[in-house]
């Protein structure tokens, strides 16, 4: 036998409907006009709160799913132990910085990318492309990096810093001439453990975030086409791009919030 549903019942799902028909259409709103694709409800709901729109993280979730809004994510399999436990994230800027190296095609064939990032804040330091992904090419921005953060480049320039550069064990990054500026400039090698991507995740997360808000969305016809590119995606990830663990600030808003902190 069924129930009877109550008019008030049934007043307060219509409400609820009502508020859940117009979250959907907030959240809509805040995926359309936002500069990146793919962002999760996370985000979603942080851009919704900066609007002054209040609702719970969880309920933004359903709200989304319900409406078929999530990107899909593909299954994971399991894996064992892993070889880091302890947080590679330091306190301040240019503690740690990070270097890797990534690849698309392009109207020229395929072309080598490195970039290096910082740990703290997640700001891309450099970044450049070149057909050929020779270990020359990767100093490349290494030495953007440190010519826009540390001045003039000079021997022994970040000696007194004790800046360190996680990178994996690439044969560009382990040969004798990318570790011979790395003790020319005063930096310390520090390579992750071999088959354990998480020793080297921050760079890692860079390239999952380059390849889907740029990589796959265009087509370069050269090489200098996708470098010219890539500058600009960088400035646009630097002022922009909202990260969860600083509060949902942009990388560059991160680095002046730390360093007013410093100063304080």
């Amino acid at each position: 036998m069924s129930r009877a549903i109550s008019p008030s019942a049934t007043r307060s799902y219509g409400l609820a409907r009502v508020c859940r028909v117009k979250l959907a259409e907030h959240i809509r709103d805040a995926l359309k006009g936002s500069p990146w694709v793919g962002e999760g409800y996370r985000k979603v709901w942080a851009r919704l709160r900066a609007r002054g729109i209040r609702a719970a993280g969880r309920r933004v979730l359903r709200v989304m799913r319900e409406e078929g809004l999530q990107v899909p994510v593909p299954r994971r399999h399991a894996r064992g132990p892993k070889a880091h436990d302890r947080s590679i994230i330091p306190q301040r800027p240019d503690e740690i910085w990070a270097t890797d190296k990534t690849g698309t095609l392009t109207g020229e064939g395929m072309a080598s990318i490195f970039f290096v990032l910082d740990h703290t804040t997640a700001e891309v330091q450099g970044i450049h492309a070149a057909r050929r992904g020779t270990r020359w090419e990767a100093l490349e921005p290494l030495r953007q990096g440190v010519r826009n953060r540390f001045g003039p480049y000079e021997k022994g320039l970040v000696l007194d810093r004790g800046l360190k550069l996680r990178h994996d064990h690439g044969s560009q990054f382990v040969s004798n001439a990318y570790q011979d500026e790395l003790r020319f400039l005063g930096i310390t090698s520090s390579p992750a453990f071999v088959g354990e991507p998480e020793g080297n995740v921050c760079a890692e997360r860079f390239v999952r975030t380059l390849k889907e808000q740029l990589l796959w969305l265009r087509w370069f016809d050269t090489v200098d086409e996708l470098r010219a590119a890539l500058q600009e995606f960088k400035e646009k990830y630097n002022r922009e791009w909202l990260i969860q663990r600083h509060g949902w600030r942009s990388p560059s808003e991160q680095r002046e919030r730390l360093l007013q902190e410093e100063a304080a």
